[in-house]
């Protein structure tokens, strides 16, 4: 996968696997999603007039605004130092979200735990597509912020 694709996975909430398993079958994640992301990753750039790019993206200006966000949360992930640096900004993201809906009772921590798995595999796929190993990242992984 290139940056483009992961950054819609993240923009759009797939998995870095189930990405990878439909592009070249599915137009969606071959064209689609990645020129969203591309138009969306462009507009952090710089000046960019909110009303013509949300109807380019075909969605209202308030979810312009959702959509700018996760493109730029998924910049923090995706263009990280390493991917265990990636791996703790998502971690990090996972849990800001679960704490600003609420996590009242078992349901929730399951729902955040389930989030936390996604991102570790997640980190599994880049470490396997770079022929990299968990071990090397470890250093990083225990590193205070």
């Amino acid at each position: 996968m290139k940056r483009i694709h992961y950054l819609a996975a993240e923009i759009f909430f797939y998995s870095y696997d189930n990405y990878d398993g439909h592009l070249g079958i599915n137009d969606r994640f071959d064209q689609l999603m990645p020129d969203d992301a591309h138009l969306l990753d462009t507009a952090l750039n710089g000046d960019f007039d909110p009303k013509k790019l949300a109807v380019k993206l075909k969605m209202t200006e308030d979810e312009l605004i959702e959509y700018l966000q996760r493109a730029k949360n998924a910049r923090k992930i995706v263009d990280a130092d390493s991917p265990a640096g990636g791996f703790r900004e998502g971690v990090k993201q996972s849990i800001q979200q679960a704490l600003e809906k609420g996590i009242a009772d078992g349901e929730a921590i399951d729902a955040l735990a389930l989030q936390i798995c996604y991102r570790a595999a997640d980190l599994g796929f880049r470490l396997k597509q770079k022929g990299e190993r968990l071990e090397q990242y470890s250093e990083d992984l225990r590193r205070e912020p």
